[in-house]
């Protein structure tokens, strides 16, 4: 019996993506969970999540930031195991490669920019100032005049 050969569909990778999700109103919360809450707010995290080391790394940044420091991909590892051991998390995700592939997410969101072989919160800036003018002016709406096209496409 000769069965056809299924068609193969080529797979569709998005040139741009952002996850958001709305959770109370940030209070009473340390500052360590508000990091968390916004990784998981603008889907650098999936709810349920143990793998949270990209909520060390953000936070490590914006502590640098205070001091206007730059750190290197080393230096950001070294604080978030010495940060996770204090706080008595478990020490998953913390391989330099995984540490780079977090960092990686964090620029590829325009939170998080490289200066030479450091990285630091993009121009020192309030993270309130980047979602405005980077994502929320910027890449939400390049997504969103896109997602219009489609629709104004389909009439």
């Amino acid at each position: 019996m000769f069965l056809p050969m299924a068609k193969t569909i080529s797979k569709e990778i998005p040139l741009a993506e952002i996850t958001l999700r709305r959770y109370e109103k940030p209070s009473k919360l340390s500052e360590r969970e508000l990091v968390r809450k916004l990784c998981l707010s603008i889907g650098l995290l999936q709810p349920g999540d143990s793998r949270d080391v990209v909520v060390d790394i953000l936070h490590v940044l914006l502590r640098a930031k205070k001091e206007k420091k730059l750190l290197s991909s080393e230096e950001i590892e070294k604080e978030v195991v010495e940060s996770r051991k204090k706080q008595k998390l478990a020490l998953h995700g913390i391989a330099s490669s995984n540490i780079r592939r977090q960092i990686k997410r964090l620029r590829d969101l325009y939170l998080v920019e490289k200066v030479k072989s450091s990285y630091r919160i993009t121009e020192f800036e309030d993270l309130s100032v980047i979602f405005e003018e980077k994502i929320e002016k910027f890449y939400l709406q390049s997504i969103v005049d896109r997602v219009k096209e489609y629709f104004g496409s389909l009439r």
